[in-house]
């Protein structure tokens, strides 16, 4: 635009130097001229392809028929003017959408236009579509991982920022899974291919991202059910305006003046574009942010977040078990009881035998193992040094003569017998996420009225999670049909015109991801489940970044909100000056277009880094 701009600028200047020195209207006309032509072609074509599809109302009609018209009665540069100011505005305007657009063309990179497949032993590079599955490749340092897979050889540091918005890199080694958009920084990887290019999670994420702008907020739809009444009206005041005070004045020129100061002041440029741009800034900052939104409505939906119900395992918690607590009987260390019960378990594959070997910690040797034996659903039993040890259920124990009591505490109890006698238990649990105590009292200091978990584990265990992390309430043994019904019962309870969001895993929690207001999917960018049924996906898989998505929704609809105040507002005065005469053409394009720099600005705001 800057072609049309600055030439047409030089035209406009030239013209109105010469008409203020009193040239003739020979030589100021063709300067003006050029210069509407120039600048104004594309505007008055849209406005003729508008009325040839019936839409005859639009912005473009409004100013090609005020441009035009001051023409018609000799106000030569206020037309020209008109177009010029108009379009610089829709200039700056452009600058500002694409500082709002960096983030997202950031995640549209993410995809690498070529992958190192190894082929016969040699590698090539083609295409990530000509990539099958099972198929190897190689990614070297600085190269960005192109398809979804498992390491089969090497170790490197990943960037995953464009996916997690986390800027620590993480460390991947054999056997890791890999997800295509990182960038592997310090090692050479050797990958085995398990998704196609199109179901990879960059495709994913590129298609989240481009479906986004599709789903309009309640604001944007207000701007489209405003425009279809707001055009006609001020066309026809305008029409009123130059008609019917010279059917008594007789003063044609005076008033058909005034009705084309009119349609120039009534242009709803600020709103029409300011409140996309600080949607479209919202969705941007909260990708920024680590938060994927699937759509501005999901965007506006998080602003009003009343109640927001959490999953336990894998969303408050790891996900994994992990020693919590080792309570030895008399004449046992804590040391010697964990010792015991991990060489005991080193030839299990269970979840619970693999916490109690990870918390032992040190090399496990073999040879002082013998006669390892699984009992399902009880335990294991092995020598250990020569020594009988039993690890299991309080089931196990009783088979074995001995009479154990639960200790009080919430998880998993693995229960300790030595020769023949009850040496200790182990307690055993999911441990909570770092950040998850600090989410709940975020969410409460932003004014989220309730924290409710719902769980399909134990209740105990349920019940001690949600006393250490504050919850305001906590429903636990719940099959995913459980959890719908009390999402439904909470539905119910909700306010007026507030919101229900759900975090979630985004698998096993699928039906309620679909149900709440807004479904959060946490660390879900493999899960084709959390894709389809989440509106709003945490790749970092870190809860706390829901205040960070809910802040910036706040902050969008409160951008939102005054830019519609402060358009309207700054309209209407603008009107009423221009239809009592007190406000000429210049006053007009000035104020049209001044409104809406300041709304296009104010809108930009939105993009600041969030102060927590």
């Amino acid at each position: 635009m800057l072609i049309r701009l600055i030439p047409g600028a030089v035209l406009f200047a030239a013209g109105l130097t010469a008409h203020l020195l009193g040239a003739p209207l020979y030589v100021t006309l063709p300067l003006f001229l050029a210069c509407y032509a120039l600048v104004a072609y594309d505007v008055v074509w849209n406005a003729i392809r508008g009325i040839l599809r019936g839409n005859v109302f639009g912005e473009a009609f409004l100013m090609t028929v005020s441009s035009i018209g001051a023409f018609a009665i000799g106000e030569y540069p206020e037309g020209a003017a008109v177009m010029l100011l108009y379009q610089l505005g829709e200039f700056l305007t452009d600058l500002a959408l694409d500082r709002s657009q960096d983030s997202i063309r950031a995640i549209l990179d993410i995809r690498p236009d070529t992958a190192n497949v190894l082929r016969g032993g040699a590698l090539s590079t083609v295409s990530p579509a000509e990539v099958a599955i099972g198929e190897t490749i190689v990614i070297r340092p600085g190269e960005r991982v192109p398809l979804d897979g498992v390491i089969l050889s090497g170790t490197s540091a990943l960037d995953t920022r464009a996916l997690t918005g986390e800027s620590v890199p993480r460390y991947a080694n054999e056997g890791d899974a890999i997800l295509s958009g990182c960038i592997a920084l310090d090692g050479a990887l050797t990958v085995r291919v398990e998704k196609s290019f199109g179901e990879s999670t960059a495709s994913k994420i590129i298609r989240l991202v481009e479906d986004a702008a599709d789903r309009k907020t309640p604001a944007e739809r207000f701007i489209t059910k405003f425009a279809r009444v707001y055009t006609p009206a001020v066309v026809i005041a305008a029409v009123l305006l130059a008609v019917v005070p010279s059917l008594f004045t007789g003063d044609w020129a005076t008033w058909i003046h005034r009705a084309l100061t009119f349609l120039v002041i009534s242009c709803p440029c600020a709103l029409v574009i300011s409140i996309p741009l600080a949607v479209f800034g919202g969705l941007g900052a909260a990708s920024r942010a680590g938060v994927l939104i699937k759509g501005g409505n999901f965007l506006e939906a998080l602003n009003g977040a009343h109640t927001v119900v959490f999953d336990k395992t894998g969303t408050l918690t790891e996900g994994s078990f992990s020693v919590r607590r080792i309570l030895p009987e008399a004449g046992f260390s804590s040391e010697e009881l964990l010792r015991l019960a991990a060489y005991a378990e080193s030839a299990s594959t269970h979840p619970i035998a693999r916490s109690i070997v990870e918390a032992y910690g040190s090399p496990i040797d073999p040879a002082a193992v013998s006669d390892a034996r699984a009992i399902p659903g009880e335990g294991v039993t092995a020598q250990v040094d020569g020594r009988a040890v039993a690890v299991g259920s309080a089931k196990q124990m009783r088979a074995l003569g001995l009479s154990v009591t639960a200790p009080d505490a919430a998880g998993t109890l693995a229960f300790v017998a030595v020769d023949g006698a009850y040496a200790g238990c182990i307690v055993i649990a999911d441990a909570i996420k770092p950040d998850s105590a600090e989410t709940i009292r975020s969410l409460r200091a932003l004014g989220v009225e309730r924290q409710i978990m719902l769980t399909g584990d134990a209740k105990a265990v349920g019940e001690a999670v949600a006393d250490e992390l504050g919850l305001d309430g906590v429903q636990a043994e719940l099959l995913p049909d459980q959890k719908l019904a009390a999402v439904e019962a909470l539905f119910a309870a909700l306010p007026k015109g507030k919101t229900l969001l759900f975090l979630g895993d985004g698998i096993n929690d699928a039906p309620v991801l679909a149900r709440a207001d807004v479904g959060v999917a946490m660390g879900g960018l493999g899960s084709d489940a959390a894709i389809e049924a989440a509106d709003a996906i945490i790749p970092a898989d870190a809860p706390g970044k829901l205040c960070d998505a809910i802040r910036i929704a706040r902050r969008t609809h409160r951008i939102t909100v005054e830019n519609i105040v402060f358009a309207l507002g700054m309209k209407a005065i603008f009107l009423a000056l221009g239809a009592a005469g007190l406000a000429n053409l210049w006053i007009a394009v000035f104020g049209d277009v001044g409104v809406m720099l300041l709304a296009v600005l104010n809108a930009m705001r939105i993009l600041k880094k969030d102060r927590k």
